[in-house]
C-alpha cells in the first residue's frame, strides 16, 4: 500500500534497525515514583463533525423531525397510496414559537387509499430484527378526528418489517406515541406515516428511536456507540467541539443556552460542517440539539470522566469570518459561563440548578473546569481572554480554566500565546498537533524539555497523526498512524507533570457521511468499529497508573533511539507497574527489564498490538484486524524478559512486592 513508507521514515530518523540478538537491558526505577498521574489523564473529546451527534450518537432516527431545515421537507417525500391524495403546506408561527415556528399541515382525502410522508433517515435508517422502536409526534387535528394512521418500517426493497397504528387525534397539541417491532434487519430503512380518512392534521417533532438506548433513557444516546466511549475508560470528556464552539460566524456559534430544557423547545441551527468543505459537503447536516449539554454532563457522569465544556468566547472561527464580539459588548458570554457554573453546580433553588434538576438531575455535576475558546490565536484572544479570567476567577476560583495555544503546535503565533498565557492565571494551555506520523515520532521527547517553572499545566487537546489515504473511509486510520502516535503517548505519559490532560481527535465519524479524517472510531447505521488509533487510547487509558516511574536504558529515557520508546508508572493500590514499549522499527527487540526497588509477584500479562503492514486498518466489514493480543510472562525476582515484536505497542503489567 502507499502507507508503507512510514516504517522506512521511521529507521530514516533513528538511523538504524533495532537489534533482535543480545537482549536490551531496560532498569525500570519501580522505588522512584515520580510525578501523580492526573484522573483526567486520557479523554476523550467530542465534537458535532462527520455526523458524530444527530445521525451518530443521538439515537434520533429520523432527519428534520421539526421542519427547520432551510428546505423544510429536505429528508421527506410525500407519499400517495392507491386512490388516497392530499397536500402538504409548511405553517410557520414564528411569533407564536419561536425556536420551533414550522410544522407540516396534512390534508387527506384518502376513503380508500392512504396519504402522508415518508423520511430518509440518516443515509437511511438501521433497524434489526426483533428489536423495539418507538414512533412519537406532536399533532393538533380540530379537522382531523376521524383519521387514522399507520406507522410504517420498510426495507430496501420497499418490503414492510415493522407496522403499528395510531388514531384518537384530537383538538390542541399533544405527543401521540406507539411503539413497533421489527420483522427484519436492514441498514437503510424508510419510516412512513400514512392517514387514511378525510380531514387535516398538524404534526411536527415526528421521531423514531430504538427503545434500547443507551441506558434505556428514552429519547437518548445509541447504546453501541457510548458502549465504545465507555471501554476507553475516559477521564475527561471535552465538548462541544472543537470548531463548533465558534461558528463560521458568531450567529452560528454554540450557545448552551439553546441547548436544554424540552427538546421540542431547542432552537435547530446549521451545522457549521455543512459546506466546510466543498468535497465533502453536506447540505442536510444541522444541529437539533437533542443532544446538548445537559446530555453531555450526564453522558460524562455515565462514563465516570469529569465535564469539560468549552464556550465561545466573543469569537468566531478565524478561518472562516474572523468575526469578534466588540470589547464593550462581551458580558452576555461571560454570562453564559457564570450561568454555565451554576447550571452545573448550582443548588436548585438557584435558576438554573432547578432547570437542571427539572430535566432529572438534581445533584449537582460537580463541574471542576471550562474552557475559554476552542483554537483562537493572537492579540484578540488574549484580551478576551484576560476578561473571561477576571471574572471567572473573581467569582469561582475553584473551577480550573484551559486556554489556547491556537492551532499550530510551534511558531510565532504558538509563541506569542504561551509568552502571555505563561504570565496569567491560566490552568492549562491546549496544544494541538494534526501532523504526519514522522512528526509524533519525532516529538516524543517533546515535553522531556519543557521549563518546569511555567505556570499552566499542557492539555493536548487535539492530535491525530494523519496520513496517505485509499478508497475506504477508515483508510487513514493505520497501524502505521497509530504506532507513531503510541511514541508520542510516552512522552506525553513520561511527564505528566505538566502534561495532565490528551485526547485524539476527531472521536467519531459515519462512513457515508464524514467531513474530516482520520478519526477515531466509525460506524455506519448498525455498525461500529474501532481504529488502531482506538486500540492505542484504550490500552494507555486501560493501565494509567498513579505515578510515574523512570524506564531508562544507560541511564537514559527511550524516546526514539533504536526506534524504541517506553514509560512506565506504578499502580499504587493494586502495587502493578505498567510498562509501555513502543518497537517502530523492522526487526523484534528482546528486552530484559531490570526492576529496582521491588520483586515481580505472580503472573506478569503482556497486551500487543501490531500487524504485519503499517498501511493495515480496521474496516466495518473487517473489524478485527488490528485489536490487541494478550500473553502471560513469568515473572518472578528482579528480572523479567520478553519480546517487542515488529512495529508493535506492548503493555506489560507486573505485580510487584
Amino acid at each position: 500500500m502507499r502507507i508503507k513508507h512510514f516504517l522506512l521514515a521511521a529507521l530514516v530518523l533513528t538511523g538504524l534497525t533495532a537489534s533482535a540478538q543480545a537482549p536490551q537491558r531496560l532498569t525500570v526505577q519501580v522505588n522512584k515514583p515520580g510525578a501523580m498521574i492526573s484522573p483526567h489523564m486520557w479523554g476523550v473529546f467530542f465534537e458535532d463533525i462527520n455526523f458524530a451527534a444527530d445521525g451518530g450518537l443521538y439515537a434520533e432516527l429520523v432527519k428534520n423531525r421539526s421542519f427547520e431545515f432551510n428546505d423544510p421537507m429536505m429528508g421527506w417525500n410525500e407519499v400517495k397510496k392507491d386512490s388516497g391524495k392530499g397536500r402538504i403546506l409548511m405553517v410557520n408561527r414564528g411569533k407564536e414559537n419561536e425556536n420551533n415556528p414550522r410544522y407540516a399541515r396534512i390534508t387527506v382525502d384518502a376513503a380508500m387509499g392512504a396519504y402522508g410522508l415518508s423520511n430518509e433517515g440518516f443515509r437511511g435508517i438501521g433497524i434489526e430484527k426483533g428489536k423495539a422502536y418507538n414512533f412519537s409526534m406532536w399533532a393538533n387535528a380540530p379537522q382531523g378526528k376521524s383519521l387514522k394512521a399507520r406507522i410504517l418500517l420498510l426495507d430496501e426493497n420497499g418490503q414492510q418489517i415493522g407496522a403499528a397504528s395510531l388514531n384518537g387525534f384530537g383538538d390542541g397539541w399533544r405527543q401521540y406515541k406507539v411503539s413497533l417491532t421489527a420483522t427484519a434487519t436492514a441498514a437503510k430503512a424508510r419510516l412512513q406515516i400514512l392517514f387514511s380518512g378525510q380531514g387535516a392534521i398538524d404534526a411536527d417533532m415526528i421521531s423514531l428511536f430504538p427503545a434500547a438506548t443507551w441506558k434505556q433513557r428514552p429519547n437518548g444516546l445509541r447504546a453501541d456507540l457510548v458502549q465504545m466511549l465507555a471501554d476507553l475508560k475516559p477521564g475527561f470528556v471535552r465538548f462541544p467541539g472543537g470548531c463548533i464552539v465558534e461558528g463560521r460566524d458568531l450567529a452560528n456559534r454554540y450557545q448552551w443556552k439553546k441547548t436544554v430544557g424540552k427538546p421540542e423547545e431547542r432552537k435547530l441551527i446549521i451545522n457549521r460542517w455543512n459546506t466546510e468543505f466543498s468535497h465533502r459537503s453536506a447540505p442536510d447536516y444541522f444541529q437539533s440539539f437533542g443532544l446538548g449539554f445537559f446530555e453531555y454532563f450526564q453522558l460524562a457522569e455515565d462514563l465516570g470522566a469529569a465535564p469539560l465544556p468549552i464556550l465561545n468566547c466573543g469569537m468566531a472561527c478565524q478561518f472562516n469570518t474572523r468575526e469578534v464580539a466588540a470589547m464593550n459588548e462581551l458580558d452576555p458570554y461571560l454570562q453564559d459561563a457564570v450561568d454555565l457554573i451554576a447550571f452545573a453546580n448550582g443548588d436548585t433553588t438557584t435558576q438554573w440548578g432547578a432547570l437542571r434538576a427539572a430535566m432529572g438531575h438534581p445533584a449537582p455535576f460537580n463541574l471542576t473546569m471550562i474552557g475559554i475558546g476552542n483554537e483562537q490565536w493572537d492579540e484578540q484572544y488574549i484580551e478576551r481572554y484576560r476578561v473571561f479570567e477576571a471574572t471567572l476567577k473573581a467569582k469561582h476560583p475553584e473551577i480550573k480554566l484551559v486556554s489556547s495555544a491556537g492551532p499550530f503546535s510551534k511558531g510565532p503565533m504558538f509563541d506569542y500565546l504561551w509568552k502571555e498565557l505563561k504570565a496569567s492565571q491560566a490552568d492549562f494551555i491546549d496544544e494541538h498537533y494534526y501532523m504526519p506520523p514522522e512528526w509524533f515520532l519525532a516529538n516524543a521527547s517533546r515535553y522531556d524539555h519543557y521549563d518546569r517553572s511555567q505556570g499552566p499545566k499542557i492539555f493536548a487537546g487535539e492530535y491525530a497523526a494523519h496520513t496517505k489515504e485509499a478508497k475506504e473511509a477508515e483508510s487513514r486510520n493505520t497501524w502505521g498512524s497509530a504506532l507513531a502516535e503510541a511514541a508520542f503517548m510516552t512522552g506525553l505519559e513520561r511527564n505528566a507533570d505538566i502534561v495532565r490532560m490528551a485526547s485524539y481527535a476527531p472521536l467519531f465519524a459515519h462512513v457515508e457521511a464524514w467531513q474530516w479524517r482520520p478519526d477515531l472510531i466509525w460506524f455506519d447505521n448498525l455498525r461500529t468499529v474501532g481504529t488502531p488509533n482506538y486500540y492505542v487510547q484504550q490500552l494507555f487509558s486501560a493501565n494509567r497508573g498513579t505515578q510515574v516511574v523512570p524506564v531508562l536504558r544507560n541511564g537514559e529515557v527511550l524516546a526514539g533511539k533504536d526506534s524504541l520508546y517506553a514509560s512506565a508508572v506504578i499502580d499504587a493500590p493494586s502495587r502493578k507497574l505498567l510498562l509501555k514499549i513502543v518497537n517502530a522499527s523492522s526487526a523484534p527487540v528482546q528486552l530484559e527489564l531490570q526492576l529496582e526497588g521491588a520483586a515481580a509477584k505472580g503472573a506478569a500479562v503482556q497486551q500487543i498490538l501490531s500487524a504485519p503492514h503499517p498501511g493495515d486498518f480496521n474496516t466495518l466489514g473487517s473489524p478485527n484486524k488490528v485489536v490487541p493480543t494478550e500473553k502471560q510472562l513469568s515473572a518472578t525476582g528482579k528480572q523479567l524478559r520478553i519480546t517487542a515484536a515488529p512495529a508493535s505497542l506492548n503493555v506489560v503489567a507486573v505485580p510487584y512486592r
